[in-house]
């Protein structure tokens, strides 16, 4: 996420378009084909700063609010705060509560936000009859972060029942430490863990640099600058990163379910699939699978899901994304690992944080201004 505003993003390019590149080629992008999905966003509820969130017991949608409170939608709205740790965070930079997620069986939920200190925390708490028991809080992880920028922070489950956590690069700009091509340190990577394995975790023990000394074990991919928001496909169980860039380009990457983990995505030697800064493209370079450039109105990509939902079948199967600054609602259709199209679905969510997949698989659009919308058929 880059903390900038919609209004600093559009000065300079009122009469530029947004260019899309499919894979490896940069093209302008052209009206919507006829077999764009029809789509509407109704808006469900408002929030305080919405940041992120996760499909809740009983059917119900959590949601995190960035100062550090979470409610619940259902169908009678959004609820009191479930849980409130604002007194131990901070918003300033890019700071806050970041991601929640739940274990498959929803008897556990996990927070991932910045403590008073700007220290990146995992805690844990169990679950049970849908509420929270506060007397279980535990912590299962923590990441010193050196600047208040790139912090990462996105939780999710895998397929595979581990928690996998983003972790940017650590911060100010162009990686000074190069934390995204060491692997002795977590910043820059994607982590997986077993929460409930070990005091405070155990690590799975075919993570991909397991056993090598000059290697953190919680490692499973990595030369990332900041995923801001990761998901895996419900249908396939494949892997998307939307990774914000730097100063020209954004990525989203994909790897298969099959995948054994160890990608190299590229940071800080790689932007996209451009060198940076006339550097050398690391030969184990996995490239993105879509890229797009800052000449429009595109500031900070915000991944999302793969369409897996029933609501509207013509958009089943496509990732659907967004950008912070941009705001409009986009769709790649995807085979095999490859782009095959591009779709703009014709509607804005402001400027979009995040989304989340309901229980039915469903997606919503998170507003940082507040509003909370369900991508509806049209």
């Amino acid at each position: 996420m880059n903390v900038r505003t919609r209004s600093s993003a559009i000065v300079g390019a009122l009469c530029l378009t947004a260019s899309l590149a499919l894979t490896t080629a940069s093209a302008d992008e052209s009206p919507a084909p006829r077999d764009t999905p029809k789509v509407q966003l109704k808006k469900v509820a408002t929030a305080k700063n919405p940041i992120a969130g996760a499909a809740g017991p009983g059917g119900t949608v959590w949601v995190a609010e960035r100062a550090g409170t979470v409610r619940v939608l259902s169908a009678r709205g959004l609820s009191e705060p479930v849980l409130d740790i604002s007194a131990e965070t901070t918003t300033d930079g890019e700071r806050g509560l970041l991601g929640i997620a739940f274990d498959k069986k929803f008897a556990h939920l996990y927070i991932s936000f910045t403590n008073l200190e700007g220290t990146s925390t995992i805690d844990e708490f169990a679950v049970r009859h849908g509420k929270i028991r506060p007397e279980t809080r535990r912590t299962v992880l923590t990441q010193t972060q050196p600047y208040s920028n790139h912090n990462g922070g996105d939780i999710k489950f895998g397929p595979d029942g581990y928690l996998y956590i983003a972790f940017g690069d650590g911060g100010a700009g162009g990686d000074p430490h190069g934390n995204g091509q060491n692997l002795d340190t977590l910043l820059g990577k994607l982590v997986r863990i077993d929460p409930r394995g070990g005091k405070p975790y155990a690590i799975p023990k075919d993570n991909p640099f397991v056993g090598d000394a000059k290697a953190k074990g919680e490692i499973w991919s990595y030369g990332l600058r900041n995923p801001w928001r990761f998901s895996f496909d419900a249908g396939t169980g494949d892997l998307l990163i939307g990774d914000v860039g730097q100063s020209a380009w954004e990525e989203i990457d994909w790897a298969s379910a099959k995948s054994k983990g160890g990608e190299n995505y590229g940071w800080s030697r790689m932007e996209g699939n451009h060198p940076f800064r006339d550097a050398t493209e690391p030969e184990n370079h996995v490239p993105p699978v879509f890229e797009y450039d800052r000449n429009g109105l595109g500031c900070s990509v915000t991944g999302g899901y793969v369409y897996r939902g029933k609501a509207i079948p013509a958009l089943r199967g496509q990732y659907v994304y967004s950008d912070y600054c941009d705001g409009t609602v986009r769709a790649l259709k995807l085979k095999n690992g490859k782009v095959t199209g591009v779709s703009d679905l014709q509607v804005s969510g402001g400027e979009v944080i995040s989304f989340i997949q309901g229980s039915r698989n469903e997606l919503y659009v998170l507003d940082i201004g507040g509003s909370v919308y369900r991508i509806d058929p049209a």
